[in-house]
């Protein structure tokens, strides 16, 4: 670890009975920076994600947080600390507007319940912070409307604004560009970008194009473990990834 770490992991393993999904990982990010990882379907890629959010626990090894370690707390506290998570489909509430969705979000993050002065007060910084993150997302013409008559993009663009709306200063996010077409990956790829000044990023992707374009460090995992971990251009260019990871990826393209 070096002062710019955000988050690392030592020694993380995590078993399913007879299964090892996450085997010994070593990995770490550093502040402001995009840290992507790739792998194929079964890599363990989901579960480091999941033990990194505290929504299950390690076997073995540790998770630091600035410094600190955060494996066995419950995946609120870890919110709370700072650590945002989006997941692979789409987590919104459809019947809210999107306005409403980032206010609960932040609501939620914050706690108390409105009604007394403060409730009040807390209200006014809630619907602030809902609005700030919709502008940020390039949503704020879409404010009222009801989630579930947007497109499949804006609601995947609305997850990651629920997510700001929880004061993250590190977002976990888990395929954020799953199923969209190019116009729709084009504009949440300029999105993730614009938010390195702000945040540090973790990000699981299976849109090369995106990942490269975007990504300041990549780890590449292979049944559980890491297969090579480095900046972009090393890992664009390793026989050993290519081999293992990006030639099944180009062969199934192809298929």
């Amino acid at each position: 670890m070096n002062d710019d770490t955000v988050l690392a992991t030592q020694g993380l393993t995590r078993r399913f009975g007879g299964l090892v999904a996450v085997n010994e990982v070593d990995f770490d990010v550093n502040t402001h920076e995009i840290h992507a990882i790739l792998g194929p379907n079964g890599a363990g890629k989901s579960t480091l994600i999941n033990l990194l959010s505290g929504e299950i626990p390690p076997s073995e090894g540790q998770v630091l947080y600035r410094g600190q370690p955060i494996q066995g707390k419950s995946a609120r506290q870890i919110a709370r600390l700072g650590i945002g998570r989006s997941h692979q489909k789409t987590n919104i509430f459809p019947r809210l507007n999107c306005l409403q969705n980032c206010e609960l979000s932040a609501r939620i993050h914050m706690g108390g319940v409105f009604g007394s002065w403060r409730s009040r007060q807390t209200a006014r910084q809630v619907s602030e912070r809902a609005q700030e993150v919709l502008e940020t997302c390039q949503l704020s013409h879409r404010a009222y409307t009801t989630a579930s008559d947007m497109s499949y993009g804006e609601q995947r663009q609305l997850q990651i604004a629920m997510v700001l709306a929880t004061a993250p200063t590190l977002m976990l996010l888990d395929e954020p560009m799953a199923g969209m077409g190019r116009e729709e990956t084009a504009q949440v790829t300029e999105l993730l970008a614009s938010l390195t000044d702000r945040y540090t990023l973790v990000l699981i992707e299976h849109d090369m194009d995106s990942v490269f374009r975007l990504a300041d460090r990549i780890t590449v995992m292979v049944d559980g473990c890491v297969l090579e971990s480095g900046p972009t251009e090393q890992i664009r260019t390793s026989e050993k990834v290519r081999d293992v990871y990006l030639g099944r990826h180009e062969e199934g393209a192809a298929a």
